[in-house]
C-alpha cells in the first residue's frame, strides 16, 4: 500500500516526506552543508554506514542536469558497472529520484529506509531535498554501487549533493534561473555553479557563455570543455547533442583515468546506448486516445529557447501548446516564438491572466475540442505529472 507505519499512524511515503517542506525546487532549499552532515553522523551512529564508491560524479548547471546524467549512468551501466542514479525532481513517484541499474529503488526499500531516517530528519530539520539525497547516498551504500552520479537541485555551492566529496564534476549550460537563491545575473549564478568542481580530479563542462567561462577561469579550474555529440540520437533536438557530448566524452575522460572502472569501459558499447537512450519529459511523445501529445520539462526562458529549433523541426503545428510556469517567472519572451508554432497558446503563469486554475482543468476544457489533437505541455515535472495524471483518469 506504499505506507510508513510511524508509531500506531500510517502514512503515504509523500506524505510523510512531505512534513519536511515542499519537494520543489527552490522552494524547500537550505543553503549549506551542515543539516545534511550532521544526519549522515547520526545515522552513522545508529550503525549505518556510508561507502564511498569507487567513482563519484556531480553534475549540476542550469539546464540538461537530469539528461546528461541519464545517459551518462545508461552508457555505464552497459559496463557492468554497478551505477546510482541520483536526480531530481521526480514526475509521479518519489522513487524515480533513487535509482540503481535503471531501476526505480522499490517501496519495501525506501519504507525501510524511511523508518529510520526520518526521525533523525525531522530532529535535524533537513529539507525534503537533502533528505532524499540522504535516503540516496544511503542506499547506493547499502547496494554497493561503483558509481553514483548525483545530480544537483539549486546551484552547488551549498547544495546538499556537495556535502560529499566527488572525483569528477560536471557542469551542464548556465543561465538565469533560481535568482533568489543564486543572484540576479550570469556572473553570480555562475560562481555558485562553480562549486560542483570543487575537489574533483576531473572538470568538464559543456560550452558556456564568455561570462561563465571567466569566472570558471578566475576561479583557477582547469575545466575540459565539450562538444555536441556529432553522431544521430534517439532523442530529438540539438540542445540534446549538447548534453550527450559532454556525457560522451565524460567516459572517455574516465577511461583515461587509470581506475578499476577505467579498465571496465567499452567506448564502442557506451556509445550505442547514447545513441539509443531516451529520457523521459523530454520531448516525450504520447498517444492519449486518438490524440498526441508531447511533453517537455523546459519551464525557464533558456529551456525553452534551446527547445524552440526542435519544434520548428517537427514541420507540423501543433493545436495547443500550454506554457505552465510558476508565477515568479516571467516567460513573456518565448511567448511569440511558441505562438508561430500553434493555433493556439494557453499560458498559465502568474505574468499572464488565464482562466484555468490547474494545468488539468485547462487539458479537460481544451482537449476535448478537438477529435484528434496534437498538444504540446511545456513546464515543470510537476506541470508533467499532473498532466500524466489526467490522462491516466480520462483514458
Amino acid at each position: 500500500m506504499n505506507l510508513l507505519q510511524v508509531g500506531d499512524k500510517p502514512r503515504k511515503i509523500e506524505t510523510w516526506l512531505n512534513e519536511l517542506g515542499l519537494p520543489t525546487a527552490d522552494r524547500d532549499y537550505k543553503p549549506g552543508h551542515e543539516r545534511v552532515l550532521t544526519l549522515m553522523t547520526r545515522l552513522q551512529e545508529e550503525g549505518f554506514v556510508f561507502h564511498r564508491p569507487k567513482l563519484r560524479i556531480r553534475v549540476a548547471g542550469t539546464n540538461g542536469k537530469g539528461s546528461t546524467a541519464i545517459f551518462l549512468a545508461s552508457a555505464l551501466q552497459v559496463n557492468q558497472l554497478k551505477v546510482g542514479l541520483y536526480t531530481s525532481p521526480h514526475i509521479s513517484n518519489f522513487n524515480e529520484r533513487i535509482q540503481v541499474q535503471g531501476k526505480l529503488i522499490r517501496d519495501a526499500e525506501l519504507l525501510s529506509l524511511l523508518g529510520k531516517v526520518m526521525p533523525l530528519a525531522l530532529s535535524t530539520q533537513t529539507s525534503y531535498f537533502e533528505t532524499a539525497t540522504v535516503l540516496a547516498l544511503l542506499h547506493f551504500s547499502m547496494q554497493k554501487v561503483d558509481v553514483e552520479i548525483l545530480e544537483a537541485g539549486v546551484g552547488a555551492k551549498l547544495d546538499a549533493t556537495t556535502a560529499v566529496a566527488a572525483d569528477i564534476g560536471i557542469l551542464t549550460p548556465v543561465a538565469l534561473d533560481h535568482q533568489d537563491w543564486l543572484g540576479n545575473n550570469l556572473l553570480a549564478i555562475a560562481r555558485e555553479k562553480s562549486f560542483v568542481f570543487q575537489s574533483c580530479a576531473l572538470k568538464l563542462s559543456t560550452q558556456q557563455e564568455s561570462v561563465v567561462r571567466e569566472v570558471l577561469q578566475q576561479e583557477g579550474l582547469a575545466v575540459q570543455y565539450t562538444k555536441p555529440y556529432e553522431k544521430p540520437l534517439a532523442m530529438i533536438g540539438e540542445h540534446q547533442k549538447v548534453n550527450a557530448g559532454l556525457a560522451w566524452e565524460t567516459l572517455s575522460a574516465i577511461q583515461g583515468m587509470g581506475s578499476p572502472v577505467s579498465k571496465a569501459i567499452n567506448l564502442n558499447a557506451s556509445e550505442q546506448v547514447i545513441q539509443s537512450t531516451l529520457v523521459v519529459g523530454r520531448l516525450q511523445h504520447l498517444r492519449f486516445n486518438q490524440h498526441h501529445f508531447w511533453l517537455d520539462a523546459a519551464h525557464n526562458e533558456h529551456a525553452i529557447h534551446q527547445l524552440i529549433p526542435s519544434l520548428v523541426s517537427m514541420k507540423q503545428s501543433f493545436d495547443v501548446i500550454f506554457l505552465c510556469t510558476r508565477e515568479d517567472r516571467d516567460l513573456s519572451m518565448c511567448v511569440p516564438q511558441l505562438q508561430t508554432l500553434t493555433h493556439k497558446t494557453v499560458v498559465m503563469t502568474g505574468a499572464f491572466p488565464h482562466p484555468y486554475t490547474s494545468v488539468s482543468q485547462a487539458l479537460s476544457s481544451e482537449v476535448p475540442q478537438l477529435n484528434a489533437g496534437r498538444f504540446l505541455v511545456l513546464g515543470s515535472f510537476i506541470t508533467l505529472g499532473e498532466a500524466l495524471t489526467w490522462m491516466g483518469t480520462h483514458s
